[in-house]
């Protein structure tokens, strides 16, 4: 799931704060007995943050954890981890029948290091192509996307993600974008190290962006415009109207700000899951997402997102690959109105544009089943109009 509001440029975040764990001198205090303990563990977590419903006082004191660096993050998801697979999702109950699954980190060229994962049809089954994906604001690949790509590699796509820098599991501070440009440069560098393993050569290569993934999948076809062989947009941050974009002055005073407190948490919070689930039960699921941004934007991250969106906006009559554009036509958080703009500005001989009716943001996760399944199949059936054996 990815959250990045159009209609306003102050709403930026989608979750509570998390809160630092308890001083030790207060954990001490817990010790007296377990009821005493327990409640004092609730009543510090309800102080700092909405309990995660339906886990222990052990993990929701793991959770509220500061997560601004990949250790405590790494260490979090592999609590929750036992957890978030028992989920009552249809994304969480996705039959993964010996599909081929894979971890790993690995250091990109500046020092930062990456993690990413795999998906692989099961062995036997011809490869037909192989899908990369590009996720949102705040979020990681190791989350709802599993389910996601689950399907695909079933149907016989290998399906690889990682997380950008500053996101998820990848290293660097939680939530901050020094630089969009470096983050979709790391994108290009670690998806072309895959790309170049002998399991893909000979294969067609496509890129799947959400939300604000969708501004990065366009970025990298940008910078890459023979690359590859087509782009899924889902529910797109690829354009602010004009009507709600900071005022010329404003912007550039933030920009000179941010060059003095980049990492200041400025932007005002606000909880975005009621606009981008529609389905209350798996609206409340995003509170095991444990491992996303969910504090205030940092300021460097709102100004460069927001050059993000102007740059791409300047450059969408160049967009040249073979296109496929979902978005949910109730979408509050991401106009569908900007994605019919870029399905008009676009250069691409060959491409679609579907509007979900009723549909929110979260069109591959918050939507009643048979609508999120009607969506992941909406993209395989492209992708296999798309792809050739070679």
């Amino acid at each position: 799931m990815s959250m990045i509001p159009m209609r306003t440029h102050l709403q930026l975040s989608k979750h509570p704060t998390r809160s630092l764990i308890p001083h030790r001198r207060s954990l001490l205090q817990m010790e007296d007995c377990n009821n005493r303990r327990c409640h004092y563990v609730r009543a510090h977590i309800t102080a700092s943050k909405k309990v995660i419903e339906g886990v222990s006082d052990e993990l929701n004191s793991v959770a509220s954890q500061n997560m601004d660096f990949a250790p405590t993050r790494r260490r979090v998801r592999s609590a929750f981890l036992p957890v978030q697979q028992q989920l009552d999702h249809v994304l969480f109950k996705m039959p993964a029948p010996e599909i081929q699954m894979e971890e790993k980190y690995e250091m990109s060229s500046k020092g930062v290091e990456i993690f990413w994962k795999s998906w692989r049809p099961p062995p036997g089954v011809t490869m037909k192509a192989a899908l990369f994906f590009c996720h949102g604001y705040g979020d990681t690949c190791t989350f709802f996307f599993e389910g996601i790509a689950k399907k695909v590699a079933k149907a016989g796509y290998a399906v690889y993600a990682m997380d950008y820098p500053s996101f998820g599991l990848s290293e660097g501070l939680h939530g901050y974008i020094h630089s969009f440009d470096e983050m979709v440069d790391h994108v290009i560098e670690q998806y072309a190290r895959i790309r170049g393993m002998e399991e893909l050569r000979g294969l067609h290569h496509f890129l799947l962006g959400q939300s604000m993934g969708g501004a990065v999948a366009l970025k990298v076809h940008l910078k890459q415009p023979t690359e590859w062989d087509g782009v899924v947009l889902v529910a797109p941050m690829c354009k602010i109207a004009e009507d709600v974009t900071p005022p010329a002055p404003i912007l550039k005073a933030l920009a000179i700000i941010s060059n003095f407190l980049p990492e200041a948490k400025l932007f005002p919070q606000k909880d975005l899951a009621e606009l981008a689930f529609r389905i209350p039960l798996k609206r409340k699921m995003t509170a095991f997402n444990v491992i996303a941004y969910s504090d205030q934007m940092r300021l460097r991250t709102a100004v460069e997102l927001i050059k993000a969106t102007r740059d791409i906006e300047s450059q969408l009559e160049k967009v040249s690959s073979p296109l496929l554009i979902l978005h949910g036509a109730a979408d509050k958080v991401t106009d569908p109105q900007v994605s019919k703009y870029l399905y008009n500005k676009a250069c691409s001989e060959d491409k679609t544009l579907k509007l979900y009716e009723e549909s929110y943001h979260s069109i591959l996760e918050g939507e009643p089943d048979d609508r999120i399944l009607e969506v992941i199949n909406d993209i395989i059936s492209w992708l296999d109009s798309h792809s050739t054996l070679m």
